[in-house]
């Protein structure tokens, strides 16, 4: 694939995932919980190979086109997340210099992870509407293997930024309980407004 394609893809990837979301509330949420950051980050980087994989199969447009399966998603997915931020918000992590770190089952981490990027409509659709724009059918590579190698530099990107951010959590407020327990309450509740925010454009999407 030509660099300046890759090099446009990345720069637009980057914006999208140094921009806080939800993927940013679990990394960091998993950052002042657990001893390391990087079960959590494998699970949301799953959530992201799966959308792409999804796309390359030409799976998206189909799910896309469908009013019925589009809204199960968006409502399945809205659900988690909202659930997930309310228990965040109602046990926020508040670490402790010296203390322990809660030891959670990393498959279990790992598998919250992909539920949080995998079943988040916003993903997939703007998997869907991002990676076709940067495939040439004249390329030597078929389409799919372009949107497959274009997939992993935005999961390459999101390795980096997501594992900085947890990460960066535990370093800056493993000393301040006060100020984790703000973000952590801080992180539920924007996990729970994203969760909100998509249900209501679902439902305004049908009256509309």
């Amino acid at each position: 694939m030509p660099f300046g394609t890759v090099a446009a893809f990345w720069a637009v990837s980057f914006l999208f995932v140094v921009t806080p979301g939800a993927d940013w509330a679990y990394a960091i949420s998993a950052g002042l919980r657990h001893r390391t950051v990087v079960p959590a980050v494998a699970g949301l980087l799953t959530g992201h190979l799966v959308a792409t994989a999804v796309v390359a199969a030409g799976v998206g447009a189909v799910v896309a086109g469908s009013p019925v399966v589009l809204t199960v998603l968006t409502v399945v997915g809205s659900a988690y997340l909202v659930w997930l931020g309310l228990g965040m918000f109602r046990n926020p992590s508040v670490p402790r210099a010296g203390a322990d770190y809660v030891e959670g089952g990393w498959a279990r981490q790992a598998l919250k992870g992909a539920g949080i990027s995998g079943l988040n409509p916003k993903v997939f659709l703007l998997f869907l509407a991002l990676l076709p724009q940067f495939t040439n059918p004249d390329n030597s590579w078929p389409v799919a293997g372009q949107i497959v190698a274009l997939g992993l530099v935005h999961v390459a990107s999101c390795a980096v930024i997501y594992t900085g951010v947890g990460a960066g959590a535990r370093v800056v407020l493993r000393a301040r309980p006060t100020a984790a327990r703000t973000v952590s309450r801080f992180s539920g509740a924007a996990m729970m407004l994203i969760g909100v925010v998509l249900l209501i454009e679902q439902v305004l999407h049908w009256n509309s």
